[in-house]
């Protein structure tokens, strides 16, 4: 008898279970097309059968996913529907709102971003923004501007911690409201990214809580600048791009938290005054002309320089006005002198990259003249180089074999890594890799990079699995440039060291084969 109730009471839960399971199954079934074609509760059903969590702990879930993740949750559950409503995050671009995956028209595409966005900030209660991001990738147009103004008064309240509003189309015009920023709605901002617009804070804006500003194609003079910065305090990152309507950039004493500060290509800047006292990194690309006084400099651990003669620069000025530099990037595109051999120092330079790439050296770049940085920098760990060139001006190592020239060697005990990206059979580049070797003692890897295609067979969103084409003639010179290594370079390397030769990639064996036989 015991036996024969178990047995019953197991094919009554079986049944129980295969009743249920179709139940679920009838009741997925009538739920076709999207289960967001009505925004109210009634009707969504909430898939979860189980006991709910916390509101607090579900909105946090909410607010870490994606925002199409997010959107997609609100439609399977009530209690994401609800918090979907007061979402911190909105990122709004084609990407994000899967406008580019549906391969929409170009016309089509910006209506559907128009419909979107609007939807979505129109059932939003508003409540709970934190942070906001709107990329317009598709055409733009004056008219449109009454939609982005009503949907910053709609998300530009107290609270807000983050704002970004990018125009990528060309020519885009835009005024940003800065009305919006007064009365205490700005307060709050501490992330504040405009591109390609007219910014103009003639007034005291609140933006007391702002530590990051982002400006690039801003359309925003220096005094009105002057003025924002003036009522920053709380700064910490400064960072202007292609703003060409500044002319005189000055950035007060009174910004005390201000540890980083970048500036590039603003093309009719001529001024650049730091005040503020603790600004430790500095980036700049433009013209070397530029008037920089960058205040006090001792604090200043990490320089990035891109303009014309910096390479020059860095070994002549640097070491004296800022002796403490940590992390040293300089990018040339033209140098009218090598770089010189001098007594000054860094003492505690770490880090060295140096690019001197873009048109063709004229005269031809002497590589072997950067082993001065090495005697200047005893504490170097790091160096990277970067020599790609469209056409290579400079002497082969086998037009002129003979008589490679060898610098007084320095010893170096602290240099680790040393990679040069572009490498070419240029005699002086040979012989700069030959004095590394010889005098570098502490040297643990060695990369020498022939000349590669842009876009190569194993980078990640390469969908044709084949690199680029590459020229004949820098596809031969990278075929030299592995020569002049196994013939020069190789044997004269330790054991100590692991040396790394990226070779130009198969893909272009019959790329060259054809280019030869025709």
């Amino acid at each position: 008898m015991f036996i024969q109730r178990q047995q019953d009471q197991e094919r009554r839960r079986r049944q129980a279970q295969i009743q249920a399971r179709d139940g679920f199954i009838a009741s997925q079934a009538k739920r076709k097309g999207s289960p967001c074609q009505r925004d109210d509760d009634s009707q969504v059903a909430d898939l979860h059968s189980g006991p709910s969590l916390p509101e607090d702990i579900c909105q946090h879930i909410h607010s870490l996913m994606p925002m199409r993740d997010a959107a997609r949750a609100a439609c399977a559950s009530r209690s994401f529907l609800h918090s979907w409503r007061c979402h911190p995050n909105l990122n709004f671009s084609n990407d994000t709102l899967g406008l580019i995956e549906n391969a929409c028209q170009k016309d089509e595409s910006a209506r559907l971003f128009y419909i979107k966005v609007d939807h979505i900030l129109k059932s939003h209660s508003g409540i709970g923004l934190k942070k906001l991001k709107i990329q317009i990738d598709s055409d733009y147009s004056a008219k449109d501007s009454c939609y982005l103004n009503k949907w910053l008064q709609k998300a530009v309240t107290t609270g807000i911690e983050e704002l970004t509003l990018i125009l990528v189309p060309f020519g885009a015009k835009y005024n940003f409201p800065c009305s919006l920023l007064l009365n205490g709605s700005g307060d709050s901002i501490r992330y504040l990214h405009l591109a390609r617009c007219s910014f103009h804070p003639k007034v005291t804006l609140g933006l007391r809580s702002l530590t990051r500003l982002h400006l690039c194609l801003v359309r925003i003079t220096g005094d009105e600048l002057g003025c924002l910065l003036s009522h920053s305090i709380a700064l910490e990152r400064l960072e202007l791009r292609c703003c060409d309507r500044i002319v005189c950039l000055k950035v007060p004493r009174l910004l005390q938290h201000l540890n980083y500060l970048e500036v590039s290509g603003c093309a009719k800047l001529k001024v650049i005054d730091n005040e503020a006292p603790n600004v430790s990194s500095f980036s700049y690309g433009g013209n070397i002309t530029v008037q920089l006084s960058l205040g006090e400099t001792l604090q200043m651990k990490s320089l990035s320089m891109s303009c014309c003669g910096s390479v020059f620069y860095a070994r002549a000025e640097l070491p004296s006005s800022m002796p403490n530099l940590e992390a040293l990037t300089v990018h040339s595109h033209t140098e009218r002198a090598y770089a010189p051999t001098l007594h000054s120092k860094f003492l505690y330079l770490r880090h060295l990259s140096i690019a001197l790439t873009g048109a063709p050296f004229s005269p031809a770049y002497d590589y072997l003249s950067l082993a001065s940085f090495f005697d200047a920098a005893p504490s170097l760990e790091t160096f990277n180089l970067n020599v790609w060139q469209r056409y290579m001006e400079n002497v082969s190592v086998f037009a002129d074999p003979v008589d490679l020239r060898q610098m007084q060697e320095l010893q170096h005990h602290n240099l680790r890594s040393v990679s040069i990206t572009g490498f070419s059979s240029a005699k002086s580049l040979i012989e700069l890799t030959c004095h590394v070797l010889r005098s570098v003692m502490s040297l643990e890897c060695l990369t020498l990079e022939a000349p590669q295609s842009c876009v190569r067979c194993s980078d990640r969103y390469n969908k044709s699995g084949k690199c680029s084409p590459l020229a004949r003639d820098l596809l031969m010179e990278g075929h030299r440039a592995v020569m002049a290594i196994r013939r020069y370079i190789e044997p004269g390397v330790p054991s100590t060291v692991k040396l790394h030769v990226l070779e130009p990639c198969s893909c272009h064996a019959v790329e060259l084969q054809m280019s030869c036989l025709s």
